[in-house]
């Protein structure tokens, strides 16, 4: 594997020489194959005591084929650049499920679901959103 160095110098070697694409809206991917609450939890997770339908980075743990499916669709259309699965994996987001305790793992599940069928140049790019949480103004 190249070092951050040399990945970099490849990815502005790329983006000199023609448009990268990047792959779509996993959650919408997600939601197209009409999940239930047992597909979210998995073995691992079948007693937990909150409902988990929903967290979707949970999938790349619980249900690695839906995401590696995902990914090679949005391959297969000419991606470039596939983010991973882990747009809420932070202890924040993960909190809103009682599971901060997963967030790290989560993280590397989801960076090593790529991993595991990267190939041809293509790139990998963490997503990461805003965490679940907004601000609320103070109020005096």
């Amino acid at each position: 594997m190249a070092n951050r160095a040399q990945r970099i110098q490849a990815l502005k070697d790329a983006l000199q020489n023609r448009i990268l694409v990047i792959d779509g809206a996993m959650g919408s991917m997600i939601q197209s194959y009409k999940l239930e609450e047992a597909d979210y939890r998995g073995e691992r997770f079948a007693d937990f005591h909150l409902d988990i339908k929903g967290n979707n980075d949970l999938l790349s743990i619980t249900r690695p084929d839906v995401v590696k499916d995902i990914h090679q669709a949005y391959l297969d259309s000419g991606a470039d650049i596939i983010g991973t699965n882990t747009f809420n994996s932070t202890q924040v987001a993960q909190g809103d499920y009682e599971m901060q305790f997963i967030a790290e793992e989560l993280n590397r599940a989801g960076g090593a679901q790529y991993q595991l069928r990267s190939a041809g140049g293509r790139l990998l790019c963490r997503h990461q959103g805003a965490g679940g949480k907004r601000c609320r103004p103070a109020v005096d």
